[in-house]
């Protein structure tokens, strides 16, 4: 079970709200969010209501203000806990649309999408198993968007505003 406390200032001070479960529209419980206290549990926190905007994942942790999330903002509107999985993981991804053009399949995490696929854009693909975190630059850095299992035709079917993807992890207990 996941537990993360959300508090409206910085350095776990203000009110604070405590969450166990997915949430849609975190606006009637907090105004801002400034830090933040991950007990138990993998989170991708949204931005905006209704899972979309910018996304964040936190593992177990402290987070004493929003810069240490690499948030872009005090905003935090929607949350969804990443179930824990054990076993294999599977991704494939595409250089085209709707699963088309050159493609691989991977089962472990890839530091450089360009350095083991050739390409900086992967434009669609699926997932197996597991869950996956997309990174816009290599090295696990700067935006992020969370893939669960299924399939995913378009970029923006993850949120993405563009293809650009460097690096992609998938979702382990712990890191």
């Amino acid at each position: 079970m996941g537990k993360i406390i959300f508090y409206e200032d910085r350095n776990f001070q203000g009110r604070s709200y405590e969450c166990s479960s997915d949430s849609s529209d975190l606006n009637s419980f907090f105004n801002r969010c400034n830090s933040i206290r991950v007990e138990n549990g993998n989170w991708m926190l949204y931005e905006q209501p209704n899972y979309s905007g910018h996304q964040y994942f936190l593992k177990r942790g402290e987070y004493p203000d929003f810069q240490q999330w690499y948030g872009f903002n005090d905003s935090i509107r929607s949350c969804r806990i990443i179930p824990q999985q054990r076993g294999s993981n599977r991704i494939k991804i595409y250089e085209r649309e709707d699963f088309r053009g050159d493609s691989m399949e991977f089962t472990d995490d890839c530091p450089s999408v360009h350095e083991r696929f050739n390409y900086h854009e992967i434009y669609s693909c699926n997932i197996y198993d597991g869950h996956w975190i997309f990174y816009e630059q290599p090295n696990y850095r700067g935006r992020q968007y969370y893939l669960r299992p299924g399939e995913y035709r378009r970029y923006n079917d993850w949120g993405a505003m563009n293809a650009r993807i460097g690096s992609f992890r998938h979702v382990r207990e712990s890191y």
